[in-house]
Parts: structure tokens; C-alpha cells; sequence
């Protein structure tokens, strides 16, 4: 058997391929979803987010070849998640977007079936597991946090990761990230949709509780289109722009969302 393509976004190896090498594509609680506002149920009992980020343990920022991603050192409980739909305590391990080539299409998580030019997941893992691997492969073991981004005034706390763009252009480049604080991407209003759904990335684990906040933040259709001039691709390969890194809306397949708010 010849040794299959690293997954991506491209015909031969995006979204549409996982399946082959990835059964669970096909599983019960995959991600994303298409949020439909009118079929989410208030719960009364889900509690507001509690976050607590400390930007000392933000340590690097890279270009993983299929999106940028910011990491944190998740050694202590200085950066964590609590309450929500999640009991315990859960450590931020990174941060990610998805976007795509245009303003009109490039979240995951789509509401009414409508799509935002890109989205934020902040990833956290269960600290009652040994490790964010551990936690990775339990049905509770991770909780991720979904911001919508909206083309609009220009956002600041984007920029400052904008800039260090011209350090990680190509697949496998990283530099050094700190000092940021990723509470400053948050919406102002932390009212949220939850469900149970999976890594929106291979391996694709059924171990994620996803908070997907309602409200959007802002970025500039110039800082939207900087996200696009990050490539798919190593140095000294072919340029291919990083576009469209998002999978599509999967199956609910009888699975609740509730809602935070009414």
C-alpha cells in the first residue's frame, strides 16, 4: 500500500479525503457544525465562561502548514478555562484560526448557515488528565472556544500577531511569541452556544466540548487579507497560499446545542 498524502485542504488530500485514513470523519460527534439559533435550547444551567489567561505563558508562535498557531506553556494553572459547560479545570495549549481565499467563507462553524470570514478556537485541555496528549483522546478531554471574526475597524490585538507574520511565512517556521494575551481576542459578551463534537483537524478525536461564542470580534479586511499571504508550503517548494483551511459543517446526528443565553 503506498503511503498516503499528509492531510490538507487540497483536492487530493482536504476535508472530502480524511475518511480514508480517518474513519472517525464519519463518527457521531464530529466538528464543525452548522449552529441553527432557533433548534439551540436554552439551559439555564450552564454557567458563564470562566478565563483566566496569564500572558507570561505565551511562548511561540508557528506556521504548522495548515494553520498559524500560538502555543502556551501548560505546565501550571496560570491559563485556564473553568466553568461553562465543563467542570474541572482546563489549561490553554494553543491557539489557532481558519479562514478563507475571500470575506465571504472561511469559518467552521457556520450559524443558520451562515459563514464568517474566519474563526478563533482557543484550545484547552482537562487538567484531571496527565497531558494534553491524554486529554486528547478522552470523550472530556479537551474544550475548545470558537470566536466568529467579522471584517470591520481594524483589531489590535490581531495586529500585534500580524506582525510577527514575516518570521513564519513558510510550513515549519517559528518564532519566539511572547507576552500576549489571548483574553484580549475575546468578544466582549461571553454568551455561547455548546455541544459535543471532535477535533475539526486529523486525527479528528470525538474529545471536544465546544463554547461557541455568539458574538463576533472585528478585523480589517487588510489584516484579513495579511492572513491570506501565509503559505501552505515549505521554503524553497512551490508558494501556496494558506486559504480556506477550514472543514466543512458535519452531520449533527441527533446531537443537542444548547444555548447560554435566550
Amino acid at each position: 500500500k503506498t503511503v498516503t498524502m499528509s492531510w490538507g485542504y487540497a483536492k487530493n488530500n482536504g476535508p472530502d479525503k480524511w475518511a480514508d485514513n480517518f474513519p472517525i470523519a464519519n463518527g457521531p460527534r464530529q466538528s464543525p457544525i452548522d449552529i441553527v439559533s432557533g433548534a439551540s435550547s436554552y439551559d439555564k444551567g450552564l454557567k458563564p465562561l470562566s478565563l483566566k489567561y496569564d500572558p507570561s505563558t505565551c511562548l511561540e508562535i508557528l506556521n504548522n502548514g495548515h494553520s498559524f498557531q500560538v502555543t502556551f506553556a501548560d505546565d501550571t494553572d496560570s491559563s485556564t478555562l473553568k466553568d461553562g459547560p465543563i467542570s474541572g479545570t482546563y489549561r490553554l495549549k494553543q491557539f489557532h484560526f481558519h479562514w478563507g481565499a475571500s470575506d465571504d467563507k472561511g469559518s467552521e462553524h457556520t450559524v443558520n448557515g451562515t459563514k464568517y470570514p474566519a474563526e478563533l478556537h482557543l484550545v484547552h485541555w482537562n487538567t484531571k488528565y496527565a497531558s494534553f496528549g491524554e486529554a486528547a483522546s478522552k470523550p472530556d478531554g479537551l474544550a475548545v472556544v470558537g470566536v466568529f471574526l467579522k471584517i470591520g475597524g481594524q483589531n489590535a490585538s490581531l495586529q500585534k500577531i500580524i506582525d510577527a507574520f514575516n518570521a513564519i511565512k513558510a510550513k515549519g517556521q517559528q518564532t519566539t511569541f511572547a507576552g500576549f494575551d489571548p483574553s484580549t481576542l475575546l468578544p466582549g459578551c461571553l454568551d455561547y452556544w455548546t455541544y459535543d463534537g471532535s477535533l475539526t483537524t486529523p486525527p479528528l478525536l470525538e474529545s471536544v466540548t465546544w463554547i461557541v461564542c455568539k458574538e463576533p470580534i472585528s478585523v480589517s479586511a487588510d489584516q484579513m487579507a495579511k492572513f491570506r499571504s501565509l503559505l501552505f508550503s515549505a521554503k524553497g517548494e512551490a508558494e501556496c497560499c494558506m486559504v480556506d483551511n477550514y472543514r466543512p459543517p458535519q452531520p449533527l446526528k441527533g446531537r443537542s446545542v444548547r444555548a447560554s443565553f435566550q
